[in-house]
């Protein structure tokens, strides 16, 4: 069986179970886990339509072949000057009765509502329950290339830390890190570089501040290689580092061990979360952790499972994620150490090799 044929036997299993007889995906990152391809989305309706004991290619006559050859499934098509709704009742008559459907969460509404309309009565229900539950758990091959990604990120990070000089702006600095990332093969996503009080913004948006001596820096990195992402937060310092700063950085270390030690097979998602804001509650910095300790990574930078303080997701044996807990000292620094895991058997594997301590500028690699 093919990598397709054993994930629409996945689906199919996970279908009986929650007594779902449609499965519609849109082009995005569901249809693409399914297929290992997905067309480009635009305005023009594209569904896979997987039922019970049948799947459909719903596309516009127009990318046709394409789909033909990529899908390899049997096509309902439709063209420009009729419209799909055509093409959809040609779905409904070959599915039959459906009572409950499920809808990719990311699917334009134009394409949903005349969907369900076609399928007037079903229970809609979306497709993180079901799809999305599949692709938390990460094959031998998406966890290969998530180490191969996480490799080039590890690259690019050192390369940001070698760029670091007083008197270049953050822009300057981030440029070094895309750049090594090009240089790679890799497909930047963010290069987020926030110097001094920068850093007590999470998502600081890069720009233009010069670096000073004595700054904190936060790099926040990731980019697609081989189809899937990296993403990694280290932390940097401009010649020497802030007052206070080592002791705050300490605390985040230690949360991070916490949680990771909380990571496993089994337990809910939020006790990881707990673990990270227990240790920066307790040290007195609980108002500074503004977000969740994690979130899961594979197709997408950010998909199941997260890990926040209500989630009661279980984790799995296979399931990638980050834990990154931060302190963020409003006018001063902020701290967040950020790695990418695979859940074992036995705990949690690190795909960086590069250590969470602090890189002062000018100091050996």
């Amino acid at each position: 069986m093919s990598r397709t044929d054993d994930k629409l036997a996945a689906i199919r299993a996970a279908m009986a179970e929650q007594r779902v007889e449609l499965v519609a995906l849109g082009p995005g990152a569901h249809m693409h886990w399914v297929l290992d391809w997905h067309p480009h989305p635009d305005e023009r309706l594209t569904l896979l339509a997987i039922g019970r004991d049948s799947a459909h290619f719903v596309v516009p006559s127009v990318n046709a072949e394409q789909a033909g050859a990529h899908a390899g499934l049997p096509l309902i098509t439709w063209r420009d000057e009729d419209g799909p709704a055509g093409a959809l009742q040609s779905l409904a008559q070959k599915v039959g009765g459906v009572t409950r459907l499920v809808l990719d969460e990311t699917m334009r509404t134009d394409f949903s509502l005349p969907l369900m309309g076609a399928f007037e009565g079903a229970e809609p229900v979306f497709a993180d329950q079901l799809v999305g539950a599949l692709r938390m758990i990460k094959d031998k091959a998406e966890l290969a290339a998530l180490q191969a990604s996480a490799a080039v990120a590890d690259r690019a990070m050192q390369a940001g830390f070698a760029a670091i000089r007083p008197g270049l702006t953050e822009t300057q600095v981030a440029q070094a890190m895309r750049d090594s990332f090009a240089e790679q093969g890799a497909a930047v996503a963010f290069t987020l570089c926030a110097s001094g009080p920068n850093g007590a913004y999470p998502h600081h948006a890069t720009g233009e501040r010069v670096l000073e001596e004595g700054d904190a820096i936060v790099f926040d990195i990731g980019a697609g290689f081989g189809g899937y992402p990296s993403d990694i937060t280290r932390m940097a310092a401009v010649g020497r580092l802030p007052e206070g700063y080592q002791e705050v950085h300490d605390v985040v270390e230690r949360a991070w061990q916490a949680a990771a030690a909380a990571a496993r097979p089994g337990v809910k998602a939020h006790a990881v979360d707990d673990a990270a804001r227990k240790v920066i509650a307790d040290a007195g910095y609980g108002e500074y952790f503004v977000h969740r300790t994690g979130h899961g990574l594979g197709l997408e930078v950010h998909e199941p499972p997260y890990l926040t303080s209500s989630s009661q997701t279980i984790l799995r044996e296979g399931m990638v994620f980050s834990i990154e807990p931060g302190i963020y000292i409003p006018g001063r620094f902020g701290i967040r150490l950020e790695d990418i895991v695979i859940l074992r058997a036995d705990g949690v594997e690190v795909l960086s090799s590069l250590p969470r301590a602090v890189r002062v500028a000018g100091d050996s690699a």
